[in-house]
């Protein structure tokens, strides 16, 4: 009886380790798509780059994706989830100040941003490197749709703004939204244009503090 469980135990440790060791595989091979995708574009490069710059073989590659375009997916799930993922949480909180509350929200995804060197080169890729070209065509419209959706998220804030009197009168949460979004875009673009331009990187935090200022009373 001790044996068995002793084996069972064992298979189970061995399961474990496989599993995260995959994990962690998957992870090199995303983090590594992601630095050459940015670097050289996603139709230059190939899967026999991606193996070789993640050190690891092509067949550990076609274990976790089928091919470069799924690569190219997971990439965007991977970062595009959180962010609704956090939004939805955020939400959660019934904050006195929903505008605050939002503008709060922006600038921690900022500063986030301007310490997750594998966020940036992603955002880097989807937003400013690929055509969405050929055989990536597909993905434009979708990709689109699906920040579009998260980005009404938005709305909500000014809603519960709206509701708990904190909005200035007239004011109608879907165009506020529609602000917001255009606003972050242009903030999101200027930073990644230049990263590493530390005082535009000092301002961003005082101009969201000024652009949400005057939605609320």
């Amino acid at each position: 009886m001790y044996v068995v469980k002793t084996r069972t135990r064992k298979k189970a440790f061995i399961m474990r380790r496989t599993k995260e060791e995959a994990d962690k595989t998957r992870e090199t091979i995303l983090d590594t798509a992601t630095a050459l995708f940015a670097t050289n574009g996603v139709t230059k490069t190939t899967l026999e780059d991606i193996a070789k710059a993640a050190n690891v073989t092509r067949g550990a590659i076609y274990w976790h994706f089928k091919n470069k375009t799924e690569i190219f997916e997971a990439l965007h799930d991977r970062l595009h989830r959180p962010f609704v993922e956090m939004i939805m949480q955020d939400l959660e909180r019934d904050h006195d100040e929903p505008i605050e509350q939002l503008k709060d929200l922006c600038i921690n995804l900022m500063l986030d941003l301007q310490k997750n060197e594998q966020k940036r080169q992603a955002l880097i890729l989807f937003n400013i490197k690929c055509d969405y070209a050929g055989e990536l065509s597909i993905y434009k419209e979708k990709y689109r749709q699906e920040k579009k959706k998260a980005l009404k998220l938005f709305a909500k804030y000014f809603e519960r703004a709206r509701d708990k009197g904190k909005l200035r009168d007239g004011e109608d949460p879907d165009m506020l939204c529609v602000a917001v979004q255009c606003f972050c875009k242009g903030i999101l673009h200027e930073y990644l244009d230049n990263p590493t331009d530390k005082v535009f990187a000092k301002k961003i935090p005082i101009l969201y503090e000024r652009f949400f200022s005057y939605m609320g009373k």
